[in-house]
């Protein structure tokens, strides 16, 4: 447990590089581009001609085609069956979701014209091309010269500048945070113009989790599956951490102790859920942390635990806002991985602002903090400013976004918020920016990978007394270096071993 990100299993890795290497061709194959071609001349009625190049992303393959009887050019966009574990759930959500924006804000986005299925493509989006010059992570980014280089944004860009730019973006995301919604989950268009939360949020995370670990489908929440409070969605969150845990057979876990400090962190984050205090935490209500009883200021109030959930995208961030030539947002785009999320989501400043994530920062977590504050520092100057000439007739948040968002940096909201979509960065975060703000300072001088025996004393007894006999079996599963296919009735009898929830009960 390092100051980044925990491994993916590299064997689960090894063997999607295989798969790519079977499936690009077949995507770059002509034939494949004749049938996208025959679908747009299907869907618009007119010929239409691929332009090259097609533009392969962490998800989706891309194709753009000229179509001479429609105003613009089209985007045709299929999910990599490789990399897109959800796809018809994503195609479906994305679309919903982008029509909801379109119809219900001003926020400028890439019109989906069309979406569905065909026995050849598989399920497909049809966008609006956008116009544009750049994306605004182009636009900041400091090593445009290297394209092997992450991108991050570069150090000599004027404040006044920078600040134009989160403006423009902060009109957008204040506007986002109008909208409210009676459940936390994905948007179904129910019927045509009609919208409403009636799927499970897909996320990231849980692409990864099946992708990247070979997480079994079979713990996942179902389809169908919504949430009516924060706290019930935290312990979902909280779950889904533990689930990691208990099936990435590969690279998780690097000694026994390194697997102890997993466990207690988990098994103590998914018991705050449980009880209600991961939603106060960091607010008014907040009455139970360690911090609580040190802060001299009066915080914002939470948001309504019920009834008052707002759309969050795992995904938006910089290289998903096109510029035109005069540096205005000409569409915000891929909207995939969004779901109306509890509202604490939307009340932290963006973690994109420096472009590189904490947890993915070569430098470490720590050296990320120190270059991303003065940006945020600016974030929250543009996000005042635009508050201040919002023409909105009602806001829907009693206490201005730039406030909440300033709160969370400074209690560690963000840092929550952050930990709990992530279960990859969440051990580092744990015990870097959340366990001492929940439960006070712990012993000076304790070893890293000895941080589970400051709070072992917080699990339940039935917690730890199966701590001893999971970290030995994860330690020899680690050993063996292999992959596991789970079935259904297997995959719940592990998870009920690690959730332990009618021990609990008895306790």
């Amino acid at each position: 447990m390092g100051d980044t990100r925990e491994d993916f299993d590299n064997l689960i890795w090894d063997r999607n590089d295989e798969e790519w290497e079977k499936t690009q061709p077949e995507l770059r194959q002509r034939s494949a581009i004749q049938l996208v071609e025959e679908l747009i001349t299907k869907k618009f009625g007119c010929p239409s001609n691929w332009i090259a190049p097609m533009n392969i992303g962490g998800y989706n393959i891309v194709y753009r085609l000229r179509v001479p009887c429609y105003s613009s050019d089209v985007m045709v966009r299929r999910p990599i069956p490789c990399y897109a574990q959800f796809p018809k759930e994503k195609t479906s959500i994305e679309a919903a979701t982008a029509s909801y924006i379109e119809k219900q804000t001003q926020i400028p986005i890439a019109p989906v014209l069309f979406h569905g299925q065909t026995p050849e493509l598989g399920h497909y989006l049809i966008l609006k091309y956008i116009e544009h010059q750049h994306s605004m992570s182009t636009a900041l980014n400091a090593t445009n010269d290297d394209t092997d280089k992450t991108f991050v944004l570069d150090p000599n860009i004027s404040k006044d500048f920078l600040e134009d730019l989160y403006r423009k973006v902060a009109s957008c995301l204040l506007e986002l945070s109008q909208h409210t919604f009676a459940r936390i989950g994905s948007l179904v268009e129910s019927s045509e113009g009609s919208y409403s939360v009636a799927g499970r949020p897909i996320t990231r995370n849980m692409n990864d989790m099946l992708q990247l670990a070979g997480i079994p489908p079979w713990i996942l929440p179902p389809r169908d599956k919504t949430y009516g409070t924060a706290d019930e969605y935290y312990t979902e969150l909280a779950n889904m951490h533990l689930a990691q845990l208990a099936f990435q057979q590969n690279d998780l876990v690097i000694s026994a102790n390194d697997c102890r400090n997993k466990y207690v962190a988990r098994q103590i984050f998914r018991r705050l859920a449980r009880e209600g205090k991961i939603s106060t935490f960091g607010f008014k209500e907040d009455n139970w942390s360690a911090q609580s009883k040190t802060m001299s200021s009066i915080l914002s109030p939470a948001p309504a635990s019920t009834g008052s959930f707002r759309l969050y995208c795992d995904d938006l961030r910089a290289g998903n806002i096109l510029l035109d030539k005069s540096n205005n947002i000409a569409a915000i785009i891929d909207w995939e991985f969004t779901y109306a999320a509890p509202s604490q989501f939307s009340l932290d400043p963006p973690w994109w602002l420096v472009l590189d994530a904490p947890d993915m920062w070569d430098e470490g977590i720590q050296d990320w903090v120190k270059f991303y504050e003065p940006r945020m520092m600016i974030w929250l100057s543009a996000m005042e400013k635009t508050e201040a000439t919002s023409d909105f007739e009602v806001m829907r948040m009693e206490t201005p976004l730039s406030t909440y968002m300033r709160e969370s940096w400074e209690t560690g909201r963000f840092w929550l918020s952050y930990a709990a979509r992530k279960s990859w960065a969440f051990d580092a975060l744990f015990w870097s920016f959340l366990d001492e703000r929940f439960f006070g300072s712990r012993q000076v001088g304790v070893p890293r990978d000895e941080l589970w025996k400051t709070r072992l004393h917080l699990l339940s007894k039935a917690e730890t007394i199966a701590m001893e006999p999971f970290v030995e079996r994860k330690m020899d599963e680690s050993r063996q270096r292999r992959l596991v296919g789970w079935t259904s009735e297997a995959a719940e009898k592990r998870f009920a071993e690690i959730l332990l929830d009618q021990a609990k009960s008895e306790e």
